[in-house]
């Protein structure tokens, strides 16, 4: 008997933004429910205007629990959240009531993973403005899963899989399990970063990178390590992190049997990395990574959420307010994002949530 389907949540993301009608438009997708079932969480108003905007000839059903749902290309169950404020905000305004609404949509989400009514979610971008403004004070969604699940230990990882193609046919990537890059710190000026890099910090994401990619790969991956400083800080005389800081975290990861190396330069490590020489960058800051990846394949990275109990995946752009509500947003990062999101949990399904939650914590590296 064929294993049924894993059951995702998809949050709307601030409906100022992109994340309705990149929602909507991968949901009509045939692909995106041969790996999944799927129910969305938003304001059904919100919805019901993406599908109208992409022409998506579907229809929103208001549901009250995932028990109740029977998504189709066709047929998209919403499972209402937050105020019907989120109806008022216009296209393109970094609007509070906006930062609310997305929210909400993610906080009833994330309970519904850890309660083990879905296997994962899959978020919609919000606007880290926005939020702000609703009173919610995190950077992003990452740093808000990770209070609404209780871990003090995660990572952002910006994933490529085996298949991503470039715009002339290539792949992406090389490497026979994708590529991830874990950030050691995220959203933070880079001022900031200086003071945020520390062994214990660093060695603690080489290990979530080992844990997820190995999970993904089936085998120990192999890791590279970023240097901070240019030229890897030429022996000190462009900065001596790497010899303070950074290279005993490699160490301690070489004695603790993982497969990393480094620190290198990034701009020469992420030339290797593409080739297939690495299955996982640890990169120091928001941009060594982020920049990186997404020349490589920026519609088709993934981002994934290291070190929480549960799966969640998301886009890897933001709200691109320069396109919001104009029928020109790109889905095929949203179709990843469940693909990843799918495979991280089809697994599971049919199985005890006990079992399940261990199973999570496991793949997931917390």
């Amino acid at each position: 008997m064929e294993p049924r389907k894993p059951l995702l949540a998809i949050t709307q993301g601030d409906p100022a933004g992109v994340g309705p009608e990149t929602v909507v438009g991968a949901w009509r997708q045939p692909e995106m429910h041969d790996l999944c079932r799927v129910v969305a969480i938003g304001h059904p108003i919100v919805f019901q205007r993406a599908v109208e905007l992409v022409h998506a000839g579907a229809t929103i059903v208001t549901v009250e629990s995932p028990d109740e749902i029977d998504s189709s290309p066709s047929v998209i169950p919403c499972l209402s959240s937050g105020s019907d404020d989120a109806a008022d905000v216009l296209p393109a305004t970094i609007d509070p009531r906006g930062g609310q609404a997305a929210y909400d949509a993610l906080v009833v989400a994330a309970h519904l993973a850890l309660d083990g009514k879905v296997s994962g979610l899959v978020t919609a971008p919000l606007h880290k403005a926005a939020l702000w403004r609703a009173g919610h004070h995190f950077p992003g969604h990452t740093e808000l899963l990770a209070q609404l699940c209780g871990v003090d230990d995660f990572a952002m990882m910006l994933y490529l899989g085996p298949t991503a193609m470039s715009i002339d046919g290539s792949r992406c990537v090389r490497g026979s399990a994708g590529l991830g890059v874990v950030h050691v710190t995220l959203h933070m000026g880079l001022a900031e970063v200086f003071r945020h890099l520390t062994t214990e910090s660093i060695l603690a994401k080489i290990h979530l990178a080992d844990q997820v990619m190995g999970k993904i790969k089936g085998e120990k991956p192999r890791i590279g390590v970023c240097a901070l400083n240019p030229h890897a800080g030429e022996e000190g005389l462009f900065g001596n992190e790497e010899i303070r800081t950074i290279a005993p975290a490699v160490e301690a990861a070489q004695h603790a049997g993982l497969l990393a190396v480094g620190p290198f330069p990034t701009d020469t490590l992420m030339v290797r990395a593409r080739n297939g020489e690495f299955d996982a960058v640890v990169a120091m800051y928001h941009d060594q990574g982020h920049i990186a990846l997404k020349l490589l394949g920026m519609h088709q990275a993934v981002n994934v959420t290291c070190g929480l109990p549960i799966v969640r995946t998301s886009v890897a752009h933001g709200t691109a307010f320069d396109l919001a509500w104009q029928g020109r947003a790109e889905t095929s990062g949203m179709i990843e994002a469940v693909r990843m999101a799918a495979k991280l949990s089809k697994s599971i399904s049919g199985i005890s949530d006990k079992q399940e939650k261990m199973l999570l914590r496991d793949r997931l590296g917390c």
